[in-house]
């Protein structure tokens, strides 16, 4: 932990050395929430976001907030070892074009709906989740899509020897639409509660002991479960990519992560709703992910169990620039050029492309370096060639 900030009504603990004035604006409207729990922590990748900031983590004791979890619920990493030590530019790129023929990218659907029992088992009846009861066949066509904006997949070279896979996606539009349904009833259940937590803060809730938080958390959980199926299928169709251009390959056991979502915990002795938004769970021995930027290293890491993080880590680089400007300030030879030097198959082509080159974002070996009392590095990756949405 870099500091603890103690002048709101709870503390502020951050795993960065500085934080920008909007990011840090929205944590203290977090530290002065009437039911936040101990303290808020702050990953070392934080950045601005709606509500709360990406890399945030917020426990509560009476309420979820949906916009502490974000749009993109469930949004996470799959990551895959196989056991292949190398693969040649020419294999690379025919794996490439495979993926794209069997992936939809970017807001592109599958033409037709895929085998419906790829989609999460229901807990109870459909009519519990009404926005996903609306959207199910419509979420049958996202299944195995990858999305846009800073979603990826990497084939991925690591310091243990083997060439790994690597995806980044959420919920897509299934996501998108609960957050934003639920996120509208808290802003109108705020204003008949007569809420004294002001509008712009963003941060409208949902009280725990009512009927919507509870339909909020069963929809939540179900995208979070989409999303996973979401990768795993996506994961299924690279291996059968890798397959179809060399053979024999064989694959380990499948690392999956979620950092947008809010869950049940138990901390400092007490049961609370844990809100992450873009950050990943850490606890002591579990393996998770960290990715870095397009052409920088990606991380497998170990968790440390830590109480003051709310056992939590960061789930990224982070950004330091915004996209538009990210396109108007970076230059596009010298991104390019960057990652042509590391001899990467990359996604840069135009100043469009800019607001995910590495310039945009943070140095992942320092993200990595702030929080080595919350993870413990297991195996370094490079990419060797990226997918971008």
């Amino acid at each position: 932990m870099k500091q603890v900030i103690t002048t709101e009504k709870k503390p502020i603990k951050l795993w960065l050395d500085d934080i920008e004035p909007g990011a840090f604006e929205q944590v203290k409207n977090l530290a002065n929430l009437p039911f936040v729990f101990s303290h808020v922590a702050v990953m070392p990748d934080a950045h601005q976001g709606y509500g709360m900031p990406i890399g945030g983590v917020m426990a509560s004791e009476e309420a979820v907030i949906p916009n502490a979890v974000g749009v993109d619920i469930g949004c996470g990493m799959c990551a895959v070892q196989s056991s292949l030590s190398t693969l040649s530019t020419e294999q690379l790129k025919s794996i490439l074009s495979e993926i794209r023929r069997t992936i939809p990218l970017g807001f592109k659907h599958h033409k037709k709906a895929q085998d419906q029992r790829l989609m999460p088992k229901l807990e109870g009846a459909i009519s519990d989740l009404p926005v996903v009861s609306d959207q199910y066949q419509s979420a049958l066509t996202q299944l195995g899509t990858l999305g846009g904006g800073n979603h990826f997949i990497e084939i991925q070279k690591g310091n243990d020897g083997h060439i790994w896979l690597m995806v980044h996606s959420g919920s897509r539009n299934l996501g998108f639409k609960v957050a934003n349904y639920y996120n509208h009833l808290a802003g109108e259940m705020n204003r008949r509660m007569g809420s004294k937590i002001p509008s712009s803060w963003q941060l409208s809730f949902l009280p725990l002991s009512s009927a919507v938080a509870q339909a909020y958390l069963r929809e939540m959980r179900y995208c979070v479960e989409f999303a996973y199926a979401n990768r795993m299928l996506m994961i299924q169709r690279i291996k059968e990519a890798i397959l179809a251009v060399v053979r024999p390959v064989t694959f380990g056991p499948i690392i999956n992560i979620a950092h947008n979502y809010a869950a049940l915990e138990e901390h400092y002795g007490k049961k609370v709703i844990v809100h992450r938004k873009g950050a990943t769970r850490a606890r002591a021995g579990e393996i998770g992910i960290i990715p870095g930027s397009q052409g920088t290293p990606s991380y497998i890491v170990k968790g440390k169990g830590s109480r003051e993080s709310f056992e939590s880590c960061a789930h990224g680089a982070g950004r330091k620039m915004g996209r538009k400007q990210a396109q108007r300030q970076l230059d596009l030879r010298q991104e390019k050029k960057r990652l042509d030097d590391q001899g990467i198959i990359h996604a840069v082509r135009s100043v469009g492309d800019l607001d995910e080159a590495a310039g945009a974002y943070k140095n992942i070996d320092q993200v990595i370096d702030s929080q080595l009392d919350l993870v413990e590095v297991l195996v370094e990756l490079r990419p060797l060639a990226v997918i971008k949405g």
